[in-house]
């Protein structure tokens, strides 16, 4: 990856870090379900209205959508309506990055250098030594649903990879058509009407505007910017260099969880976040071109060939 890149990279964590006390701000009014629909709708209404449908194949549009549209929020947003910390649910949600790298070269045959696999190792164990460290005050079931937002997250992570848009942005916009239909129809099921009509007849409360401003945040910083930027990481450059960046999400969620709400970051904590940072660094770290030695030149007499 170029300096650009890891730049625009590290742009991204810092506003999906941010994410995480918005979310936990915008869950306070709204239901999981029917934040999810709303986020996505604000999406595509101006996609389909005004941005041309992305250049590539349905299945992974759809595929993209799914995976990073319905299955990572749907998850996220249970869990933490569920009771999972803003800060423990942005290290969680990392669980993505192996994910991804893992299911690239599963299904996709991505290989992976020794220096990535040392250096996403180093992170992913700073990442259990917290996730150990912060399941001592954590349920096991905002846990689990917040994995499963990793995995979903993961499969839109490979299936952005593979549709290589020419214009990134697009599909960015483009996947927000395919989530809200179906989480709509999940919050009216599982949340029901009048908790849905609720939602909108106490707008004008000043708690309600304080959830309207953290959905704006998820929706065109978080989404639309972040999203936007990673797409475009990844029709570049290959999953296991860009998925490791996801790993400096945790630390900024964490941190601004601290500041937001008072959660405490333990000293361990901070320890095991520099292990993530330096794993990621090291991933994302051009490797050191060497020389090779000259090799003797093959001189052949005229007349006669080589052995």
């Amino acid at each position: 990856m170029s300096v650009r890149d890891r730049l625009l990279a590290l742009l991204v964590a810092v506003l999906w870090g941010l994410n995480f006390p918005a979310t936990e701000i915008a869950l306070q009014h709204f239901p999981p379900m029917l934040l999810g629909a709303l986020r996505w709708t604000l999406l595509a209404i101006p996609a389909v209205l005004f941005v041309p449908r992305p250049q590539v194949k349905l299945r992974w549009l759809l595929g993209t959508g799914i995976g990073i549209g319905l299955l990572q929020f749907a998850f996220l947003y249970l869990g933490m309506a569920a009771g999972m910390p803003s800060g423990l649910a942005s290290l969680v949600l990392q669980a993505s990055a192996p994910f991804t790298v893992l299911l690239a070269g599963f299904a996709f045959r991505e290989k992976i250098s020794r220096r990535q696999a040392i250096a996403i190792g180093v992170a992913v164990l700073g990442l259990a030594a917290i996730a150990i460290h912060q399941s001592q005050v954590a349920a096991l079931l905002p846990v689990v649903l917040t994995l499963a937002g990793g995995l979903g997250w993961a499969i839109g992570n490979v299936c952005s990879r593979e549709a290589k848009a020419p214009k990134p942005l697009h599909l960015t916009m483009w996947m927000a058509v395919v989530p809200p239909i179906p989480m709509f129809a999940l919050s009216l099921i599982t949340e029901g009407p009048h908790r849905i009509a609720g939602s909108f007849t106490t707008l004008t409360t000043w708690s309600a505007w304080e959830s309207v401003f953290g959905l704006l945040y998820i929706v065109v910083a978080a989404a639309l910017v972040g999203y936007g930027i990673w797409n475009t990481l990844l029709s570049r450059n290959p999953s296991s260099s860009v998925a490791p960046f996801s790993m400096l999400v945790p630390i900024i969620g964490v941190l601004s969880s601290w500041v937001a709400f008072g959660e405490r970051v333990p000293l361990v904590e901070f320890i095991a976040g520099a292990a993530v940072i330096l794993g990621v660094l090291y991933a994302s770290r051009r490797p050191r071109l060497v020389a090779p030695d000259p090799e003797p030149a093959l001189v052949v007499e005229a007349g006669s060939r080589p052995h």
